[in-house]
């Protein structure tokens, strides 16, 4: 409630003293630079046709900026100013346009300081700033929002290729074009076993039911030892000397 009476505050003072400004420049435009020229000359302005120009152009663009709501810090500046020096320089030789001039002077300092309130351009634009930066500042951190979970969530397992070994046989490991040639010509052919035929595998070829069994390791002679794997000779009798 007391911001909605401060609003509506700032908005009548701001309408009563541009319009007050923006009405004597209006004047000042319409009597013309001369005839306002000669107004200050009478007031005991030093250049009075630069005063006329600076007061009628600070008067019009600074009131209708003043009702409008727009930029009311640095205009109710301005128009403080320029009120002061004509105050100091040029004093209206009236009393009413004194007293006008001293309350409008003191009216834009107080704008100045206080602002436009919200029912102003400023606060319109003040507003729009805000919901960009809000919006600007709002993407960011879901930007980042969603980085961070991208960093968060775990890689997935790796796709592994079956192993040739525990593949079953027969099937060709994925990825290669054709079974391997070797192991199948590895593998023994299906044949039947029976069941009283020896399977276990032996050093030396088996022989035959009908060929005789050859003796493949000799037995040595008499006399003849083995040393080393080879044999030895026997030792040869010694013969009886003929004499003595």
């Amino acid at each position: 409630m007391k911001q909605a009476l401060r609003d509506l505050a700032a908005l009548v003072a701001r309408l009563g003293v541009g319009g007050i400004f923006f009405a004597n420049g209006w004047a000042k435009l319409e009597d013309g630079l001369k005839v306002t020229g000669a107004k200050f000359l009478e007031q005991g302005a030093p250049a009075p046709g630069a005063w006329a120009t600076v007061t009628m152009l600070a008067e019009l663009i600074g009131g209708a900026l003043l009702i409008a709501g727009l930029a009311v810090a640095m205009t109710g500046l301005i128009l403080f100013a320029e009120a002061l020096a004509v105050f100091v320089v040029a004093p209206p030789l009236n009393p009413i346009s004194m007293n006008e001039l001293i309350l409008l002077g003191a009216a834009s300092l107080l704008l100045a300081v206080v602002g436009a309130g919200r029912v102003s351009v400023d606060h319109m634009v003040v507003i729009r700033r805000r919901e960009s930066a809000a919006a600007d500042e709002f993407a960011a951190d879901t930007e980042a929002d969603r980085v961070i979970a991208s960093l968060r969530e775990p890689p997935g397992p790796p796709a592994s290729l079956p192993s040739p070994a525990a593949s079953p046989p027969g099937d060709p490991v994925q990825g290669d074009s054709a079974p391997d040639d070797s192991a199948a010509d590895a593998s023994p052919p299906d044949e039947p076993v029976s069941p009283t035929e020896d399977t276990a595998p032996h050093p030396r070829a088996r022989a035959s039911a009908g060929e005789p069994k050859r003796n493949e390791d000799p037995a040595p002679a008499p006399g003849d030892t083995l040393v080393a794997g080879r044999k030895k000779p026997a030792p040869r009798s010694r013969r009886p000397s003929s004499g003595g």
